[in-house]
């Protein structure tokens, strides 16, 4: 199966507990992974999933942004995961997806290594992520989530890209 033809219905765990008359996204969360480490996404923020396309470079940025693409004529900033967080880099294959959200009200697209399912998580599964120091990493935990026998790293999506990137971003965009 392509990122192309991701049916959020699909993603949904056997398990969960969705209501189609609920009019609330809390407490659903995307899970992604990078490599062997789930990661967990508010659904909230996401727009859509999308294939990796062709991407366009934009000079002077960070490492991490990998240009833009055009989504059915809106540019979206690229975001490359695996890059922001420093983790060993691997070439993008046909499980690679674009998970498109909605960060200080410009769309951003996150390149992950696949998307894995839709799951209820709630409050008494989160734990607070612990604070060893204020490092740029531990910056984008929102919580540890226990669920069966694993642990999700839940994400903070206002962290993921800095401030000064949404401003350069813009900066370039409008341009």
């Amino acid at each position: 199966m392509s990122a192309s033809d991701f049916d959020m219905d699909r993603l949904t765990d056997d398990q969960d507990d969705y209501d189609e008359d609920e009019d609330t996204l809390d407490g659903r969360f995307l899970i992604f992974s990078l490599g062997e480490r789930n990661y967990g996404i508010e659904i909230k923020y996401i727009t859509e999933i999308v294939g990796l396309q062709t991407i366009t470079e934009i000079p002077d940025m960070p490492s991490y942004i990998k240009g833009v693409i055009n989504l059915r004529g809106k540019v979206v900033a690229l975001i490359d995961v695996r890059n922001r967080f420093k983790m060993t880099e691997i070439g993008y294959t046909e499980k690679t997806c674009v998970v498109i959200l909605n960060i200080h009200g410009q769309l951003v697209g996150l390149i992950v290594d696949t998307v894995r399912e839709v799951i209820k998580i709630n409050e008494n599964q989160m734990e607070e992520a612990p604070r060893f120091s204020e490092t740029e990493g531990s910056r984008f935990i929102k919580a540890l989530a226990k669920v069966k026998n694993d642990v999700k790293i839940l994400l903070n999506t206002d962290r993921i890209i800095k401030e000064e990137d949404v401003n350069a971003l813009e900066t370039v965009l409008s341009n």
